[in-house]
């Protein structure tokens, strides 16, 4: 019996952020991965990624802003969530600094949109990952695939987000907090914040990376959500 899955992108990026993931856990879970670009608030990207589910119960595992939209998910529908799992990611609000650098890139972006992904990455990945070729071409790929208005749509969404720290305490399902040891943009601080709040939560941490865990250190991400699953599963 295989679990639904429902995998939850972060900014610029689509499917091909879970691609490992998605081929190795084949055998234990049933993944979509959601397209978080069609709106321009968390709620209704939560709702049309909820959407994309069969009906009945299925984990939930968001990175970066995929776990913001994971978190909604869990407030939309917690009689259906199995399981969930927060990857990069945290519960607090946008803060006013962080809210205007994403105003200041979503006007880079106006400018010249393949100029944002040059200033994100540096702060994305791990200082080793950087000579990457295949990985750095893929993130360009994908930013572009995504394009500038979905960029404009997915920046106001984030900025928009709620506190969700009041309501991680009613989350029942089984939960995982991932967390990245060189991670530049979500420190240890606020993973370990939102495995405290949330009752029985499993605290991760994955050595030798940074932000985008499921492709700067995939087998050791395939590991912890199938260890996640099959605990959820029984």
């Amino acid at each position: 019996m295989t679990t639904p899955l429902l995998l939850l992108p972060g900014l610029l990026t689509d499917e091909r952020l879970f691609a490992p993931q998605v081929a190795a856990l084949a055998d234990v879970a049933q993944p979509v991965v959601a397209d978080l670009t069609g709106a321009d608030t968390i709620a209704a990207l939560a709702t049309s990624a909820i959407a994309r589910m069969p009906a009945g119960r299925f984990a939930v595992a968001g990175l970066s802003m995929g776990g913001y939209v994971a978190l909604e998910v869990a407030r939309q529908a917690p009689d259906r969530i199995s399981a969930i799992a927060l990857l990069n990611t945290n519960a607090r609000p946008d803060s006013p600094e962080s809210s205007e650098n994403r105003r200041r890139l979503v006007a880079l972006g106006e400018r010249d949109f393949a100029a944002v992904n040059a200033t994100l990455i540096p702060k994305l990945l791990h200082p080793d990952h950087l000579e990457d070729a295949n990985l750095l071409r893929l993130l360009d790929d994908m930013a572009n695939a995504i394009g500038l208005e979905a960029f404009k749509r997915q920046q106001a969404a984030i900025i928009g987000r709620i506190d969700s720290r009041p309501h991680l305490a009613a989350i029942r399902a089984p939960a995982m907090v991932l967390a990245a040891r060189e991670d530049l943009i979500m420190p240890m601080e606020v993973s370990e914040e939102m495995a405290r709040a949330i009752p029985g939560a499993r605290l991760e941490v994955v050595e030798h990376c940074g932000h985008l865990s499921s492709l700067e250190q995939p087998g050791a991400v395939t590991a912890r959500l199938r260890a996640w699953i099959q605990s959820a599963a029984g």
